[in-house]
């Protein structure tokens, strides 16, 4: 491996996340408060170290695939450690840890807090707690190979890596010309919901935190009891479509944009996605409507913000789902497996994984039913390679996997089966809200230490889909 190329590059992105922590300082003078001061050093702490590390390395050529996995993981674990130093500074979070796991929780865009208190931090703080987000929503390592003209030959193995789902889609010749149409779009969907909010009553400051939350299917709020605090129908049903947009992938929105008016409609995972958030949606609307004194609407208005908050791994809240029958939590359980749509910035498995799951039982079904007839997988008219089918089967295999060894591992450390297993998923699939004491109106501020370093070492994965992480601890990949 080329060591010293790989710490060129996460050079790069620590004098990049510099500058981001000085975008909330502006918020900070503007309301007079002083954890600029944290921003402030936090940045130069960051640019020097970024500085340094370009002084003693340089960049020896081509990324090959070992550099990629490399640069994508141990950028993702090093942005997150110097992107807590603005809490650790200013003393909102005194403690590494928490910090740390608040920070990378921000990043992964998971949006577990250990926040008790949300409101009692200065705007600045709450300003750079959303930008995390926004930053990891759409990826660091894809915003880089847009701006970074060197990493253009090799930095497909590097969006491969960050970019969710079996197959990375590529939308020009060059991957630094994708990473600009993907960004692009972000940010236009971003300053689009930010306008909408405001519309709605929201601060700017408010809704640029919600709108960077949002888009990135985040979750972080800047009030206590998240999106419930506003108690506005419009504010609802704005939050509703982005989180909608942001679980969509976005090179469809890019090609909408540019005239294909059909791109959703003849899109098949998008079919399923909608489809799987109607039936759902009606499932719990009409349970939660006969079971309460709730109007029909209000009752499906509170359904449709959950199950769409759960499906995209957002992790916004309006109403306490833990209040809601078993069925209905067990129908929000699955949909925090299934997660989004691939190349969208939603966690999770991911929808095209489950359909070509679905697709892929159906088959052996007829296979068995007819020995010798040709059985292929599709979706549409599109053959599935044999070797993306495989690619989803590990996938499944190593997620499941990964979620009974987390639930046994925080079971050991105190909490019952239910939280246990309400904090794996959460985490792995980068939600942020679990069930039991780490449900919608709870936090993570009770578990213990060393679970919290485990849990953010979930999110981690979780976000840049297990393989990525897995692989650097494998002793073959350390190998010459």
């Amino acid at each position: 491996m080329h060591f010293s190329s790989v710490i060129y590059v996460l050079s790069y992105l620590l004098i990049f996340l510099s500058a981001a922590m000085l975008l909330p300082v502006p918020f900070s003078l503007y309301y007079g408060e002083s954890d600029y001061v944290a921003q402030l050093i936090s940045a130069a702490i960051t640019a020097l170290a970024g500085i340094v590390g370009l002084y003693f390395s340089n960049f020896e050529g081509d990324v090959r695939p070992k550099e990629g996995f490399a640069v994508v993981t141990f950028g993702w674990i090093f942005l997150s450690l110097f992107g807590c130093l603005p809490f650790i500074i200013h003393g909102s979070i005194p403690s590494i840890t928490d910090a740390y796991f608040e920070t990378i929780s921000g990043f992964t865009t998971t949006g577990a807090t250990i926040l008790t208190d949300i409101e009692a931090l200065p705007r600045g703080l709450l300003l750079w707690r959303s930008l995390t987000h926004w930053l990891g929503g759409m990826g660091i390592i894809v915003l880089s190979l847009a701006i970074l003209p060197f990493l253009g030959i090799g930095g497909m193995q590097m969006f491969k890596a960050e970019v969710p789902g079996p197959v990375a889609d590529k939308l020009t010749p060059r991957v630094a010309g994708t990473a600009k149409i993907l960004w692009g779009v972000y940010v236009l969907l971003t300053a689009a919901e930010t306008a909408l909010l405001m519309l709605g009553g929201m601060s700017f400051f408010d809704s640029l935190c919600h709108s960077f939350a949002t888009l990135a299917t985040g979750g972080y709020s800047t009030q206590n009891a998240s999106i419930a605090a506003y108690n506005s129908t419009y504010i609802d049903f704005i939050i509703i479509f982005f989180m909608l947009l942001a679980g969509t992938n976005f090179a469809i929105h890019y090609r909408f944009l540019k005239g294909d008016w059909q791109a959703y409609r003849q899109n098949k995972e998008f079919v399923f996605y909608i489809s799987t958030i109607g039936a759902a949606t009606a499932l719990i609307g009409l349970h939660t409507f006969f079971r309460s004194d709730m109007t029909l609407l209000k009752a499906f208005q509170d359904t449709l913000f959950q199950v769409l908050s759960i499906i995209t791994t957002t992790g916004f809240a309006t109403a306490d789902y833990e209040q809601w029958s078993q069925s209905s939590q067990a129908v929000l359980l699955f949909l925090m497996f299934t997660g989004g749509c691939a190349g969208s910035t939603a966690g999770g498995i991911k929808i095209i994984r489950i359909y070509i799951l679905i697709k892929f039982i159906f088959s052996e079904i007829t296979r068995l039913l007819h020995p010798h007839a040709v059985v292929r997988v599709r979706i549409g008219s599109t053959i599935v390679n044999r070797e993306v089918i495989t690619n989803v089967l590990g996938f499944y295999a190593l997620f499941m996997f990964t979620l009974v060894i987390g639930v046994v591992v925080m079971t050991l450390l105190g909490l019952d089966i239910l939280s246990a297993l309400g904090a794996v998923i959460a985490t792995l699939g980068n939600i942020g809200p679990g069930l039991g004491s780490v449900g919608p109106t709870d936090n993570y501020a009770h578990i213990p230490e060393l679970g919290k370093w485990f849990l953010s070492f979930l999110m981690l994965a979780g976000r840049l889909e297990l393989f990525t992480v897995v692989i650097l601890l494998t002793p073959g990949f350390w190998r010459k």
